[in-house]
């Protein structure tokens, strides 16, 4: 975008107006530091999200782990069961 800026001098030694027309086309004048720091704050949220992730990715294999192993204590059990069943209808029919 570009910016005018118009200058005009007047006075009693000067009987003509001079006029000055500045024109900044494309013209970077400096930065106050927003960008750095939105870049900053970017980066902040994304490592943050990572590492929720990361939370919740460990925090979900543990209870499946806990799941597979509780599984598997109830089919040891239930074997256990089923063999004790079948030792007293052994002894039942002998």
């Amino acid at each position: 975008m570009a910016e005018e800026r118009i200058t005009t001098v007047e006075g009693e030694a000067a009987p003509t107006t001079h006029t000055t027309t500045i024109i900044h086309d494309g013209e970077r004048r400096g930065s106050s530091g927003a960008g750095i720091l939105l870049a900053v704050v970017l980066l902040i949220a994304v490592v943050a999200g990572i590492y929720l992730f990361s939370q919740s990715t460990s925090s979900t294999t543990a209870k499946n782990n806990a799941i597979a192993g509780a599984a598997s204590d109830v089919g040891s059990a239930a074997k256990k069961v089923g063999n004790a069943a079948e030792d007293a209808a052994d002894k039942a029919t002998n």
